[in-house]
Formats: C-alpha cells, structure tokens, sequence
C-alpha cells in the first residue's frame, strides 16, 4: 500500500507526502486530507526558502530576530523599523543605504534583510562588491559577460556588500555602474559603504561615474547613517579580563 501511494505522489509530483503522512493525525477525512495538502505545501514553501537562501550565496547567515538593534542608528523620515523589516522597500522598488564605521551592524542588517526576503519567496543576490567587480572583468574578459548579468537580472533584490574598501580601476567602476543602472526603478538594491557619498569617488575614480550612480541610488532610497564605536572591537576588549602580573601577589 505505501508503495502504491509513493507512486501515486510521484505521479502527481507530490515530494513529500508519501514519505511524512504517518505523521499527521485522522479524525475525519477532510481534516486528513487537508492536513496533508498544508503538510505538502509547507514542505514545498521551506525547500524553496532554502534554494533561495543558498541561491543568494550570503557569506554567513544572519536573522532579524538576532539582531541587536542600537541607538547610534539615525533612521530616515521615510521609513521605520517595522516597515524596513516588513520588506515595504522591496515592494516598492527603493533602496536602502546603509553607512557608517566599520563593525556597527550594518553587513548583519543587509544579510538579515536579504534572508527575511528570501523567506519570503523572493530572489536574492548577496556580493562583496570587490568581489562583485572581479567577476565583472572576469565575465568580460572572457566573453560571458552576457551570462552573469543575466543571472544578477533575474534577481528582486540585489545587496552590495563592503562599498569603499577597494578603489576600481576605470573599467571596473563602469561595469559595477551598468548593474546598478540596470536595477535603477526595476529591483531593490542594498548597500553598505563605510563612506560618506561625498568619498565615493575615492573608490569610483570618475567625478561624473560617481555622481551618476549616487544620483540612481539614492532616488527612491532609505539612507542609514550607522554611528558609535565597532561592536567586533567592544565584544573582544570586554572578553579581556584583568590578570595578575607574573610574580605579584593578587
């Protein structure tokens, strides 16, 4: 009889009832069956969570619900915190900037945000943006250029991670410009910098480039402004306990 309801479920793509409707409780036959279809359902919803999740290539994972959120955030009059969780960026195709120092929660919020859309069925592409930049040229040179910016394409959201950390060369600040102007009123773009926008061209090295993509960005955005002191750099200094020198007494 199993055998015949493996089949059955294969037959009607059914992934994973054959295997788990033991588990579901009968009282009658319509709450049986409805059991198992929302079982099916649930299934199907966590699997696409998780392909979408290592589909984003996120460098660790991080949630909302862990994050500690900090009073040196300045937030926007444009949003707030719950609509920023709630994702109403993303539907309505804005981008959130998030600047600040080094170290005060600003790649945790990013890869946060892009795991509370993936789980909700939504595309998402996470990179470094050196990283980014290198794949770029890479593609480029050796003709498949085409390809990756298909795959970047096919994203709802995309998160520039680590904005400032690297100046470009000439081509490599104009090949990140075409992907960020592609996403320009089409999909939501996350990013991090530790600069203001006024060094970015620190990074772009073209006063024309970097105006350009400033002005695509910060149309229709969210800007953070991420202040205090690093929480890397508190959490190691507060893990350091006194000790007795060697040969003293206590």
């Amino acid at each position: 009889m199993k055998a015949e309801v493996k089949e059955i479920c294969k037959a009607l793509h059914l992934a994973y009832i054959a295997d788990r409707f033991e588990e579901v409780m009968f009282e009658t036959k319509e709450q049986f069956l409805r059991d198992v279809l929302a079982l099916e359902l649930s299934c199907r919803q966590q699997a696409k969570q998780a392909r979408l999740i290592k589909k984003a290539k996120f460098r660790e994972l991080k949630w909302l619900k862990d994050y500690e959120w900090s009073d040196h955030i300045h937030w926007p009059t444009t949003t707030s915190k719950k609509e920023l969780c709630d994702l109403r960026f993303l539907e309505r195709k804005q981008n959130v900037l998030l600047l600040g120092s080094p170290g005060t929660g600003k790649t945790h919020l990013a890869t946060a945000l892009g795991i509370q859309a993936c789980q909700q069925g939504h595309e998402v592409r996470f990179f470094r943006v050196a990283d980014l930049v290198a794949q770029l040229e890479e593609a480029l040179k050796n003709g498949t250029l085409g390809r990756l910016k298909r795959s970047i394409d096919t994203c709802e959201l995309l998160i520039l991670d680590e904005l400032g950390y690297v100046p470009f060369q000439k081509q490599g600040s104009e090949l990140l410009f075409h992907i960020i102007a592609d996403c320009y009123e089409r999909k939501s773009v996350i990013v991090t910098s530790n600069l203001e926008f006024g060094q970015w061209n620190r990074v772009f090295g073209d006063n024309r480039l970097t105006a350009a993509l400033v002005d695509r960005l910060v149309h229709h955005a969210h800007i953070l402004a991420f202040t205090g002191e690093s929480y890397r750099l508190r959490n190691a200094l507060s893990a350091i306990r006194p000790s007795s020198s060697p040969g003293l007494e206590p």
